[in-house]
Protein backbone atom coordinates (compact mmCIF):
# COMPACT_ATOMS: atom_id res chain seq x y z
CA UNK A 1 0.00 0.00 0.00
CA UNK A 2 1.58 3.48 -1.22
CA UNK A 3 1.65 6.01 1.68
CA UNK A 4 -1.06 8.57 0.26
CA UNK A 5 -3.39 5.47 0.18
CA UNK A 6 -2.35 4.23 3.91
CA UNK A 7 -2.22 7.89 5.02
CA UNK A 8 -6.00 8.65 3.28
CA UNK A 9 -7.08 4.66 5.24
CA UNK A 10 -5.69 6.46 8.51
CA UNK A 11 -7.65 9.79 8.26
CA UNK A 12 -10.94 8.08 7.49
CA UNK A 13 -10.37 5.59 10.53
CA UNK A 14 -9.64 8.50 12.55
CA UNK A 15 -13.36 10.62 11.18
CA UNK A 16 -15.14 7.34 11.13
CA UNK A 17 -13.73 6.51 14.73
CA UNK A 18 -14.43 10.28 16.15
CA UNK A 19 -17.94 10.50 14.26
CA UNK A 20 -18.90 7.38 15.90
CA UNK A 21 -17.68 8.65 19.50
CA UNK A 22 -20.12 11.23 18.70
CA UNK A 23 -23.18 9.48 17.73
CA UNK A 24 -22.49 7.17 21.15
CA UNK A 25 -22.61 10.17 23.38
CA UNK A 26 -25.80 11.80 22.03
CA UNK A 27 -27.60 8.19 22.10
CA UNK A 28 -26.04 8.20 25.74
CA UNK A 29 -27.68 11.44 26.43
CA UNK A 30 -30.85 10.63 24.78
CA UNK A 31 -31.29 7.52 26.63
CA UNK A 32 -31.26 9.24 29.84
CA UNK A 33 -33.54 11.80 28.90
CA UNK A 34 -35.83 8.78 27.96
CA UNK A 35 -35.16 6.93 31.34
CA UNK A 36 -36.73 10.09 33.31
CA UNK A 37 -39.80 9.93 31.28
CA UNK A 38 -42.74 7.71 33.94
CA UNK A 39 -45.07 6.88 31.21
CA UNK A 40 -45.56 7.77 27.35
CA UNK A 41 -48.55 6.94 25.02
CA UNK A 42 -46.59 6.09 22.40
CA UNK A 43 -42.63 4.61 21.50
CA UNK A 44 -42.24 7.36 19.10
CA UNK A 45 -41.37 9.40 22.48
CA UNK A 46 -38.35 7.27 22.81
CA UNK A 47 -37.50 6.97 19.48
CA UNK A 48 -33.67 7.38 18.58
CA UNK A 49 -31.17 6.01 16.34
CA UNK A 50 -27.48 5.65 16.92
CA UNK A 51 -26.84 1.89 14.58
CA UNK A 52 -30.40 1.31 13.95
CA UNK A 53 -32.58 1.63 11.17
CA UNK A 54 -34.55 3.98 12.13
CA UNK A 55 -35.61 4.78 16.03
CA UNK A 56 -35.56 1.52 17.39
CA UNK A 57 -32.10 2.18 19.09
CA UNK A 58 -33.79 4.25 21.68
CA UNK A 59 -37.17 2.21 21.80
CA UNK A 60 -35.05 -0.88 22.86
CA UNK A 61 -33.30 1.72 25.97
CA UNK A 62 -36.17 2.92 27.15
CA UNK A 63 -37.55 -1.27 27.67
CA UNK A 64 -34.33 -2.44 28.79
CA UNK A 65 -34.59 0.04 31.46
CA UNK A 66 -38.29 -0.55 32.86
CA UNK A 67 -37.55 -4.10 33.57
CA UNK A 68 -35.42 -5.64 35.16
CA UNK A 69 -32.88 -8.18 32.71
CA UNK A 70 -30.70 -10.44 34.76
CA UNK A 71 -28.65 -12.11 31.90
CA UNK A 72 -27.90 -9.19 29.49
CA UNK A 73 -27.54 -11.63 26.26
CA UNK A 74 -28.97 -10.72 23.17
CA UNK A 75 -29.81 -13.11 19.26
CA UNK A 76 -29.84 -10.98 16.22
CA UNK A 77 -30.36 -12.48 13.13
CA UNK A 78 -30.45 -11.04 9.33
CA UNK A 79 -28.01 -8.39 10.25
CA UNK A 80 -25.64 -8.44 7.01
CA UNK A 81 -22.50 -6.30 8.20
CA UNK A 82 -23.51 -5.66 11.65
CA UNK A 83 -23.25 -1.63 10.79
CA UNK A 84 -26.64 -0.97 10.78
CA UNK A 85 -28.89 -2.97 13.68
CA UNK A 86 -30.81 -3.28 16.52
CA UNK A 87 -28.45 -4.31 19.17
CA UNK A 88 -24.89 -2.78 18.49
CA UNK A 89 -25.76 0.27 20.65
CA UNK A 90 -26.60 -2.24 23.19
CA UNK A 91 -22.84 -3.83 22.98
CA UNK A 92 -21.05 -0.24 22.98
CA UNK A 93 -23.47 1.61 25.03
CA UNK A 94 -24.39 -1.24 27.66
CA UNK A 95 -21.88 -3.97 27.64
CA UNK A 96 -24.16 -6.68 26.09
CA UNK A 97 -23.26 -10.03 25.34
CA UNK A 98 -24.73 -11.61 22.09
CA UNK A 99 -25.25 -13.82 18.72
CA UNK A 100 -25.29 -12.37 15.18
CA UNK A 101 -26.39 -14.63 12.41
CA UNK A 102 -26.29 -13.47 8.45
CA UNK A 103 -26.77 -16.14 5.25
CA UNK A 104 -23.72 -14.02 3.65
CA UNK A 105 -20.02 -15.66 4.66
CA UNK A 106 -18.95 -12.30 3.18
CA UNK A 107 -20.83 -9.97 5.75
CA UNK A 108 -19.43 -12.63 8.48
CA UNK A 109 -16.30 -12.03 7.50
CA UNK A 110 -17.03 -8.44 7.52
CA UNK A 111 -18.16 -8.23 11.32
CA UNK A 112 -15.17 -10.38 12.59
CA UNK A 113 -12.57 -7.80 10.97
CA UNK A 114 -14.68 -4.82 12.82
CA UNK A 115 -13.63 -3.30 16.32
CA UNK A 116 -16.46 -4.39 17.52
CA UNK A 117 -15.50 -8.17 17.14
CA UNK A 118 -12.39 -7.83 19.63
CA UNK A 119 -13.46 -5.15 21.48
CA UNK A 120 -16.79 -6.41 22.79
CA UNK A 121 -18.26 -9.81 23.41
CA UNK A 122 -19.93 -10.32 20.29
CA UNK A 123 -20.08 -13.99 17.93
CA UNK A 124 -20.76 -14.31 14.47
CA UNK A 125 -22.02 -16.94 12.70
CA UNK A 126 -22.55 -17.83 9.14
CA UNK A 127 -25.03 -19.71 8.41
CA UNK A 128 -29.12 -19.41 6.20
CA UNK A 129 -31.61 -19.75 9.18
CA UNK A 130 -34.29 -22.31 8.56
CA UNK A 131 -37.18 -23.46 11.01
CA UNK A 132 -35.46 -26.62 10.80
CA UNK A 133 -31.61 -25.15 12.34
CA UNK A 134 -32.26 -22.15 14.31
CA UNK A 135 -32.93 -23.93 17.77
CA UNK A 136 -29.36 -25.64 17.16
CA UNK A 137 -27.53 -22.27 15.96
CA UNK A 138 -28.47 -20.45 19.16
CA UNK A 139 -28.21 -23.54 21.44
CA UNK A 140 -24.32 -24.21 20.09
CA UNK A 141 -24.10 -20.48 21.23
CA UNK A 142 -25.64 -20.14 24.82
CA UNK A 143 -27.53 -22.63 27.20
CA UNK A 144 -29.32 -19.29 29.14
CA UNK A 145 -33.07 -19.70 28.15
CA UNK A 146 -33.83 -16.32 29.72
CA UNK A 147 -32.25 -14.34 27.96
CA UNK A 148 -32.81 -10.30 27.04
CA UNK A 149 -33.53 -9.74 23.86
CA UNK A 150 -34.45 -12.02 20.14
CA UNK A 151 -33.88 -9.45 16.99
CA UNK A 152 -35.79 -11.00 14.02
CA UNK A 153 -35.54 -9.66 10.60
CA UNK A 154 -34.67 -12.42 7.69
CA UNK A 155 -37.40 -10.76 5.32
CA UNK A 156 -38.57 -14.01 4.73
CA UNK A 157 -39.30 -16.81 7.07
CA UNK A 158 -39.14 -14.68 10.07
CA UNK A 159 -43.08 -15.78 11.11
CA UNK A 160 -42.02 -19.78 10.94
CA UNK A 161 -38.61 -19.22 12.62
CA UNK A 162 -39.78 -17.71 15.57
CA UNK A 163 -42.77 -19.81 16.32
CA UNK A 164 -40.25 -22.60 16.15
CA UNK A 165 -38.06 -21.08 18.68
CA UNK A 166 -38.04 -23.15 22.02
CA UNK A 167 -34.51 -22.79 23.47
CA UNK A 168 -34.65 -19.62 24.72
CA UNK A 169 -37.36 -17.53 26.06
CA UNK A 170 -36.40 -13.77 25.70
CA UNK A 171 -37.25 -10.97 28.10
CA UNK A 172 -38.15 -9.23 24.81
CA UNK A 173 -38.70 -9.63 21.41
CA UNK A 174 -38.52 -7.39 18.40
CA UNK A 175 -39.25 -8.13 14.71
CA UNK A 176 -40.09 -6.53 11.23
CA UNK A 177 -43.25 -6.86 9.96
CA UNK A 178 -44.57 -6.34 6.79
CA UNK A 179 -46.76 -3.70 6.58
CA UNK A 180 -47.67 -4.05 2.89
CA UNK A 181 -50.33 -6.90 4.48
CA UNK A 182 -52.20 -3.96 6.83
CA UNK A 183 -53.27 -4.67 10.17
CA UNK A 184 -56.40 -7.05 10.26
CA UNK A 185 -55.25 -10.17 8.30
CA UNK A 186 -53.21 -12.89 9.97
CA UNK A 187 -51.20 -13.74 7.06
CA UNK A 188 -47.62 -15.18 6.10
CA UNK A 189 -45.64 -15.78 3.40
CA UNK A 190 -46.06 -19.42 3.41
CA UNK A 191 -42.72 -21.28 4.74
CA UNK A 192 -40.44 -22.23 2.10
CA UNK A 193 -36.92 -23.47 3.19
CA UNK A 194 -34.52 -21.56 0.69
CA UNK A 195 -37.03 -18.50 0.62
CA UNK A 196 -34.89 -15.41 0.03
CA UNK A 197 -36.81 -12.45 -0.57
CA UNK A 198 -34.98 -11.01 -3.68
CA UNK A 199 -35.60 -14.42 -5.98
CA UNK A 200 -39.44 -14.93 -4.98
CA UNK A 201 -40.17 -11.57 -6.55
CA UNK A 202 -38.71 -9.14 -8.44
CA UNK A 203 -40.51 -6.04 -6.25
CA UNK A 204 -38.40 -7.19 -3.21
CA UNK A 205 -42.16 -6.57 -1.79
CA UNK A 206 -43.03 -10.10 -0.75
CA UNK A 207 -41.94 -11.25 2.54
CA UNK A 208 -42.12 -11.85 5.83
CA UNK A 209 -45.20 -11.38 7.98
CA UNK A 210 -48.34 -9.00 8.85
CA UNK A 211 -48.60 -7.68 12.03
CA UNK A 212 -51.61 -9.34 12.92
CA UNK A 213 -49.74 -12.30 12.57
CA UNK A 214 -46.98 -11.73 14.61
CA UNK A 215 -49.10 -10.22 17.27
CA UNK A 216 -51.01 -13.63 17.26
CA UNK A 217 -47.99 -15.70 17.70
CA UNK A 218 -46.59 -13.13 20.62
CA UNK A 219 -49.81 -14.02 22.19
CA UNK A 220 -49.18 -17.66 21.75
CA UNK A 221 -45.84 -17.63 22.94
CA UNK A 222 -46.66 -15.28 25.76
CA UNK A 223 -45.89 -11.74 25.28
CA UNK A 224 -47.45 -8.54 24.64
CA UNK A 225 -47.52 -6.52 21.87
CA UNK A 226 -46.37 -2.77 23.05
CA UNK A 227 -45.81 -1.07 19.39
CA UNK A 228 -44.31 0.01 16.64
CA UNK A 229 -41.71 2.07 15.52
CA UNK A 230 -43.13 5.29 13.68
CA UNK A 231 -41.36 4.17 10.21
CA UNK A 232 -43.56 0.93 10.63
CA UNK A 233 -40.71 -1.52 10.57
CA UNK A 234 -40.69 -3.30 13.60
CA UNK A 235 -42.79 -4.24 16.30
CA UNK A 236 -42.09 -4.88 19.83
CA UNK A 237 -43.18 -7.59 22.55
CA UNK A 238 -42.33 -8.26 26.34
CA UNK A 239 -42.94 -11.01 27.80
CA UNK A 240 -46.24 -10.92 30.03
CA UNK A 241 -44.39 -11.51 33.15
CA UNK A 242 -42.87 -8.14 32.50
CA UNK A 243 -45.07 -6.41 30.59
CA UNK A 244 -46.58 -4.15 33.45
CA UNK A 245 -44.98 -0.45 32.92
CA UNK A 246 -45.90 -0.60 29.55
CA UNK A 247 -49.03 0.15 27.35
CA UNK A 248 -50.41 -2.43 25.07
CA UNK A 249 -52.31 -2.29 21.62
CA UNK A 250 -53.80 -4.34 19.22
CA UNK A 251 -52.04 -4.87 15.49
CA UNK A 252 -55.28 -2.22 14.73
CA UNK A 253 -54.32 0.66 17.31
CA UNK A 254 -50.76 -0.10 17.15
CA UNK A 255 -49.96 -0.79 13.65
CA UNK A 256 -47.83 2.12 11.16
CA UNK A 257 -47.20 2.14 7.85
CA UNK A 258 -43.90 1.31 6.55
CA UNK A 259 -42.35 4.45 5.28
CA UNK A 260 -39.92 2.88 3.20
CA UNK A 261 -40.04 3.53 -0.95
CA UNK A 262 -37.77 0.52 -1.83
CA UNK A 263 -39.97 -1.51 -4.43
CA UNK A 264 -38.16 -2.32 -7.49
CA UNK A 265 -39.19 -3.53 -11.37
CA UNK A 266 -37.94 -6.62 -13.16
CA UNK A 267 -34.87 -4.24 -13.91
CA UNK A 268 -34.32 -3.61 -10.65
CA UNK A 269 -34.61 0.00 -10.90
CA UNK A 270 -36.38 1.59 -7.55
CA UNK A 271 -40.35 2.14 -8.52
CA UNK A 272 -40.69 4.19 -4.96
CA UNK A 273 -44.59 2.72 -4.70
CA UNK A 274 -46.32 4.25 -1.99
CA UNK A 275 -48.38 2.16 0.82
CA UNK A 276 -51.33 1.74 -0.78
CA UNK A 277 -49.90 0.62 -3.93
CA UNK A 278 -47.61 -2.27 -2.97
CA UNK A 279 -50.25 -5.10 -2.70
CA UNK A 280 -51.39 -5.00 -6.39
CA UNK A 281 -47.71 -5.55 -7.68
CA UNK A 282 -47.75 -9.20 -5.81
CA UNK A 283 -51.29 -9.57 -5.87
CA UNK A 284 -50.91 -13.29 -7.71
CA UNK A 285 -48.60 -14.91 -5.33
CA UNK A 286 -49.77 -16.57 -2.05
CA UNK A 287 -50.43 -15.85 1.41
CA UNK A 288 -50.72 -18.33 4.35
CA UNK A 289 -53.76 -17.31 6.03
CA UNK A 290 -53.04 -18.21 10.23
CA UNK A 291 -57.50 -18.14 11.03
CA UNK A 292 -58.26 -20.40 7.85
CA UNK A 293 -54.90 -22.54 8.47
CA UNK A 294 -54.92 -22.09 4.50
CA UNK A 295 -52.92 -20.86 1.28
CA UNK A 296 -54.61 -17.42 -0.49
CA UNK A 297 -53.56 -15.70 -2.72
CA UNK A 298 -53.38 -12.41 -2.27
CA UNK A 299 -55.39 -10.68 -4.77
CA UNK A 300 -58.52 -13.27 -3.28
CA UNK A 301 -58.45 -11.79 0.18
CA UNK A 302 -60.93 -9.11 1.26
CA UNK A 303 -57.78 -6.34 3.08
CA UNK A 304 -60.56 -4.46 4.07
CA UNK A 305 -62.82 -6.71 5.79
CA UNK A 306 -61.53 -7.98 9.85
CA UNK A 307 -62.25 -11.55 9.67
Amino acid sequence: MSFIKLLYKKIYQKLNYDVQKALLLNGKILSNQNNQKQQIKSLDEVEFQVFSQRGEDGIIQYIINKIEIPNKIFVEFGVETYTESNTRFLLFNDNWSGLVIDGSEKNVDFIKKDLVYWKYDLVAVNSFITKENINKLIGNYTSVKDIGLLSVDIDGNDYWVWEQIDCINPRIVVCEYNSAFGSKKKVTVPYKQDFVRSKEHYSELYFGASLAAFCDLADKKGYDFIGTTRAGVNAYFVRKDLSAPFLKYNPETGFNESANRDSKNEKGELLFLRHHERLKMIEDLPVFDIEKQQLTKIKDINWSQDK
